[in-house]
């Protein structure tokens, strides 16, 4: 068993997994022999040079993640663990794709003592491409199954990791009527002044996601707090209003 560092120092260890060695074996195999420098390239550029590429579009990737994980067994928690935090220390990024992917898929084996490792996951590499997928479908899918993780919530939407308080912004983004509209209020109210992109675009998509759900509610939040959010977040929480 392996160990590495969160942004507060402490270990999240790498748990010994026969599933995740059988993965890793098979998918550092499958992905590179079908990688095309060219496109790489492309991606590399596309994506501001967040990470390096081997350079599969998503749908071959995805039939190649197919067989790697061929009569592969459905994973638990030390499996998905183990999976995601070996990929993450890889360094093309498909391979981050296929543990977001792989986590997503298995997001119910995991239960709320999963959540160091998904921070962990978040602060690796973080762009956009991966911290939403993990703060929506993953962390998102960790506090509705266990709402006394809304409180970490709290403490993460304080994080001067910018990827972490976007997490938080996030993580409700799939909750439509089960959504705590306070905690999602308060923390778009305490990230308002922020002038960071990432931060000003998660506020507005969390308030348009919850108007789909409750538009009187958004519209009146907006309203009442026009001056205190940024004109993107307005903008965005309002597009289909």
């Amino acid at each position: 068993m392996t160990g590495t560092a969160t942004p507060a120092g402490a270990l999240v260890d790498i748990p010994d997994s026969a599933l995740a060695d059988t993965v890793l074996e098979r998918l550092t195999t499958v992905y590179p022999a079908a990688g095309n420098p060219f496109r790489a390239q492309e991606m590399v550029a596309y994506m501001k040079g967040v990470a390096p590429f081997l350079g599969l579009r998503t749908p071959e990737r995805r039939a190649l993640s197919r067989t790697v994980l061929d009569g592969t067994p459905r994973p638990d928690e030390q499996d998905c663990a183990a999976v995601a935090l070996r990929c993450f220390a890889l360094p093309e990024r498909e391979y981050h794709y296929f543990a977001v992917d792989y986590l997503r898929r298995h997001a119910k084996s995991c239960s709320s003592g999963f959540l160091p490792v998904a921070r962990r996951l978040v602060t690796t590499v973080s762009w956009w491409d991966t911290v939403d997928h993990l703060a929506a479908h993953v962390v998102g899918g960790l506090v509705a199954a266990d709402p006394s993780l809304g409180a970490r919530m709290d403490e993460w939407i304080e994080d001067e990791d910018l990827w972490v308080a976007r997490t938080a912004l996030l993580h409700q983004l799939r909750f439509k009527e089960a959504t705590d509209a306070d905690r999602l209020f308060a923390h778009c109210l305490r990230r308002a002044a922020d002038t960071d992109f990432f931060l000003r675009k998660a506020i507005g998509w969390s308030l348009r996601e919850y108007a789909k759900t409750a538009p009187s509610e958004v519209r009146a939040f907006v309203a009442a707090h026009s001056t205190r959010l940024s004109p993107l977040s307005v903008r965005e929480a309002l597009k289909h209003l």
